[in-house]
């Protein structure tokens, strides 16, 4: 049925009587040639990376102190400069996205959104977010929409006051992203950016504390970062006791378990407890 088919679409109709079946088997070669190949070009063109004017990675300049004199738009039009953000005493939460972003943006804002959820600690309250556009075309009325689709999901009071959805001309994002690390690139052909994820924990006066990497986040990790960033001022005894347990690993921007740090905070548990007995005796033998 197929090689008849394909004689029929190159005759114009079926094989007149009498003519040899060469036509056909020559028909069923050609196909048999058309469909090896396919895979090879399929192949060739899977693999092969789209060339970007720029390159697209995250460099981890940690300590690097954030411009505070950059000056942008917030969601409602104004300009501002980045400074005003910090400086309050809480640690911030800095990332970058663009708001015409089709999957990508998305799908990175929500794992955000749902890590800060399930946080103790509120934005407004012990640490604010500011999200950058990239794209130096996208306009406040964009990051109006973005900022009440997220504070919305987020369902907190206050949060409207700690989020910020800023944008800015091309050279206003380049200097920040590369004080930041972070490095992206614009393809033409599709429109669109080119450009890896991260989330960046900065301290209150706009120094780079720690990186956190990928589409989801763990809420140890961010309360952590949070932790760290804010130097102590925030968090509990129990936070400062996950920081012996827990290290920084800046390889893969996560927060895991090594044996010396357990040993410390073992160390540290067995004082504490100590103390707690002593002082305990000491008071009963006082009462009596």
């Amino acid at each position: 049925m197929m090689g008849h088919t394909f004689a029929s679409l190159h005759t114009g109709g079926e094989t007149p009587p009498g003519q040899p079946a060469r036509r056909q088997r020559s028909g069923f070669a050609a196909l048999a040639l058309l469909l090896a190949a396919f895979p090879i070009f399929a192949q060739k063109n899977s693999s092969t990376p789209p060339e970007l004017p720029g390159k697209v990675a995250i460099t981890q300049n940690l300590n690097a102190q954030l411009p505070m004199d950059l000056m942008l738009r917030d969601e409602t039009g104004h300009v501002v400069r980045l400074g005003q953000y910090f400086n309050h005493g809480k640690p911030v939460l800095l990332n970058f996205m663009y708001y015409r972003c089709p999957m990508l943006c998305p799908m990175v804002m929500d794992g955000v959104t749902s890590a800060l959820t399930e946080l103790r600690f509120d934005i407004g309250k012990e640490f604010d977010v500011v999200t950058v556009s990239i794209d130096p075309r996208d306009t406040p009325e964009q990051a109006a929409m973005k900022k009440d689709m997220y504070v919305k999901r987020y369902g907190r009071f206050g949060a409207a006051n700690g989020w910020h959805f800023l944008t800015g001309p091309e050279s206003a994002i380049k200097r920040l992203t590369n004080t930041a690390g972070f490095q992206f690139a614009y393809d033409p052909k599709t429109d669109q950016f080119a450009h890896a994820t991260a989330l960046i924990a900065t301290t209150p006066s706009g120094r780079i504390s720690r990186y956190l990497y990928g589409f989801e986040y763990k809420p140890r990790d961010l309360r952590l970062a949070l932790v760290e960033a804010s130097a102590g001022k925030i968090g509990t005894a129990t936070d400062a006791l996950l920081l012996l347990c827990y290290h920084y690993d800046p390889a893969t921007g996560r927060y895991s378990r090594t044996a010396m740090n357990w040993v410390r905070a073992g160390g540290v548990a067995t004082m504490l407890g100590l103390a707690s007995f002593i002082f305990v005796m000491i008071r009963k033998e006082r009462n009596q």
